[in-house]
């Protein structure tokens, strides 16, 4: 930023300079060049002069250059600007400039348009850290003029770093003109930045309350340096007005951020719980119907998570147009693959330890560790990667400091649309009748005709591939790796034991209370000691309600 300073210095009187000659006669065309017709404002846009003293060696002539074309109108001089960010102009020999995107091989003339290839010994022009500062400062003022009112936007939020007075002639200009309302604001607190600088203590004064109501604490060093002491006892900022005005910025700056903590945290708790709400729904009811303690749960998660990599493998190869819907396809694949492996885990394993608790932990745990060997085996040890679609990229900015990512928000409507239709197949199907009649009375649904043995199989697989719908949608949260379901197995019973075993709604209720829990605690107290309180909590709340919040019925209360 010191080479943006001291560039910058010079822009005012680089603006009123006179632009030079084109070197063309009025009224004659020459081939290639445009006329003073085609072009009205050629006194005014770029110019020989301006490519001369970029090809100087002082940088001071290159950043003076810079700081003219950054106010230029012509799209010539956007161009130049972009390519000098890109590394794309050449200098000739004879230091002449061209433009190329092809690494040198052929060139267009800046000023006229016409390409020709490029001469020997010709080389990328050489730009220093301080001149590269000069450039993107440059092409943030230029695109305070842009069509478009969200490149505005952004220009002026980053020049919003810079504290060069030499801007507020522009950022004046600029705000004069602009009709956006969002626009204008960033200007207005650009404007105040710049004006902190001001020999007016009532300009100082007014620019740190309008910085103290953006709420940016990105001012926070700049408004506290005001507050600072010299050596010598006397204050930086020496009027006593200005310094209470930036106090009370500060204090504005420090309550808008531990509000947008709290909005933040509602929202990532809610994210986490929804996670967890996935993660604990099949283990729910394959818990609370046959009492039994699964410990490869957390694997059927991985297994659905692999399922989604494989899905998006396939799309890649063979239907590349369609990137943007393999998550939804992936929806059915991983619930048909982790749904089969849970029945026939229960087929083969599980359906001879009823009743056994502590045989069935044992030889569900030893199943979790084949499962992620074989998965190790097929896709190696190491992480794969799950993008995001296209329109889960990216975020909500809610407000300054605060940005929802679209793939949380689809996870926590996902998360809510499972729990509905689990509720509804429960409620109002024939499948979910005999799960309750089982849940209630096990021998009394038998003795009715109740395949309960059928139903068993059915519900570890409902389970099971709600669990593949969990992975599905752990996947798009982050990488996928083979001991992705051992991070989520120990929450998975907190949020079952918490809500209820068996319980649908206490599932809901524990899983969103918990991620809520988790990230209130966690700024004060960190990620370990959070967990690590959470699990007390949870165990003194057992001690005083065993049958957790919502109390079970039937055989899982017994």
């Amino acid at each position: 930023m010191l080479g943006v300073t001291l560039g910058l210095a010079s822009l005012s009187a680089c603006a009123q300079a006179p632009a030079a000659s084109s070197g063309a006669a009025p009224g004659v065309a020459t081939p290639g060049v445009a006329t003073p017709q085609t072009r009205p404002a050629q006194a005014g846009g770029l110019d020989a002069s301006l490519l001369s003293l970029l090809t100087s060696d002082s940088s001071d002539d290159k950043i003076a250059a810079i700081n003219k074309l950054s106010r230029l109108s012509d799209p010539r001089a956007a161009e130049l600007l972009a390519a000098l960010a890109n590394n794309n102009v050449y200098a000739t020999p004879d230091n002449k400039l061209y433009i190329s995107d092809d690494n040198g091989a052929t060139g267009k003339d800046p000023l006229t348009g016409a390409s020709r290839p490029m001469p020997d010994g010709s080389d990328t022009l050489v730009i220093n850290n301080r001149v590269r500062g000069a450039i993107d400062n440059a092409r943030a003022i230029a695109q305070l003029r842009a069509p478009k009112a969200a490149d505005r936007l952004a220009a002026a939020q980053l020049l919003q770093q810079s504290g060069n007075e030499a801007l507020l002639p522009i950022v004046d200009e600029a705000l004069r003109k602009e009709t956006d309302s969002g626009v204008r604001s960033a200007l207005s607190i650009l404007q105040a930045r710049l004006q902190l600088s001001s020999k007016d203590p009532a300009v100082r004064r007014a620019a740190a309350r309008t910085l103290g109501a953006s709420g940016n604490a990105a001012f926070r060093p700049i408004l506290q340096a005001l507050l600072q002491r010299r050596s010598d006892g006397s204050y930086a900022e020496p009027d006593a007005m200005v310094r209470a005005a930036a106090a009370a910025a500060l204090d504005h700056i420090d309550r808008h951020m531990e509000m947008l903590g709290w909005v933040g945290n509602i929202f990532y708790g809610l994210s986490l719980g929804s996670v967890l709400l996935l993660a604990a729904l099949g283990l729910a009811i394959t818990f609370g119907l046959m009492g039994v303690i699964n410990m490869a749960h957390g694997e059927l998660l991985m297994i659905g998570a692999y399922a989604t990599y494989v899905v998006q493998t396939l799309f890649q190869h063979w239907l590349p147009g369609l990137m943007d819907w393999y998550v939804v396809a992936a929806l059915p694949v991983a619930f048909v693959v982790a749904a089969l492996v849970g029945m026939a885990l229960e087929r083969t394993v599980i359906r001879w330890l009823y009743g056994r608790p502590l045989e069935t932990l044992l030889a569900t745990w030893g199943i979790s560790l084949i499962l992620i060997q074989a998965v190790r085996s097929i896709f190696g040890a190491q992480n794969v990667e799950v993008a995001n679609p296209s329109w889960m990229s990216g975020g909500l900015n809610l407000m300054d400091g605060l940005t929802i990512t679209y793939n949380r928000l689809v996870v926590v409507a996902f998360a809510l649309l499972v729990v509905f239709f689990v509720w509804l197949l429960l409620n109002h199907t024939r499948l979910g009748l005999f799960v309750r009649a089982i849940t209630q009375n096990r021998s009394m649904a038998s003795c009715v005709g109740v395949p309960t043995g059928r139903i068993d199989m059915l519900a570890f697989g409902l389970g099971s591939g709600i669990a593949g719908l969990g992975g599905v949608a752990l996947s798009q949260l982050g990488n996928v790796g083979p001991a992705l379901g051992q991070n989520y197995i120990v929450d998975s019973f907190m949020v079952v034991v918490l809500g209820g075993v068996g319980q649908l709604a206490g599932t809901v209720v524990g899983g969103l209370g918990l991620g809520w829990v988790n990230k209130f605690l966690e700024p004060y107290s960190g990620a370990v000691m959070a967990k690590i309180a959470i699990l007390v909590l949870v165990v003194l709340f057992i001690q005083k309600r065993p049958q957790g919040i919502f109390a079970p019925k039937g055989r899982s209360s017994e």
